[in-house]
């Protein structure tokens, strides 16, 4: 008898899978849902977008309209003018990398709301989305 890895532990249904789902949502996003926002909601989709990445890469090559700050960077100092209010939507290079991650971490330790694109830069350029590149992070 073959065993399943996969079905070891059993599917959920019901009221603990959509809490969890739901749970999961409230934490993030992904690219698609991002560029479709910044194309058709008013005032830019109604977050701010947060590259967590180092000021060279931002330079390299972003999402339009993000701004820069490098996750080790994010302090109640650095973001002592930002508004509480409006949620973040924080990414950092892509699924192998942890720093959209750590900057989520740190901004809603800080009393921000936040959520994490996840696939991050890479799922952005993968589906072919506009990139604008800056000779220096803003």
């Amino acid at each position: 008898m073959t065993m399943s890895r996969v079905l070891e532990m059993p599917a959920s249904r019901g009221e603990r899978a959509s809490a969890y789902f739901g749970a999961k949502l409230q934490m993030e996003t992904d690219a698609t849902d991002v560029y479709f926002d910044l194309q058709h909601a008013s005032g830019g989709g109604g977050f701010t977008l947060l590259d967590a990445r180092s000021p060279e890469s931002f330079a390299r090559g972003h999402v339009p309209g993000a701004k820069s700050m490098y996750y080790r960077a994010i302090t109640a100092e650095s973001t002592a003018t930002w508004n509480k209010d409006t949620p973040i939507i924080v990414y950092s290079v892509g699924p192998a990398c942890n720093g959209a991650t750590k900057a989520a971490a740190r901004l809603s330790t800080l009393g921000f709301l936040v959520k994490e694109m996840i696939g991050g830069f890479e799922s952005w350029k993968e589906e072919g989305y506009p990139i604008e590149r800056s000779a220096a992070a803003s």
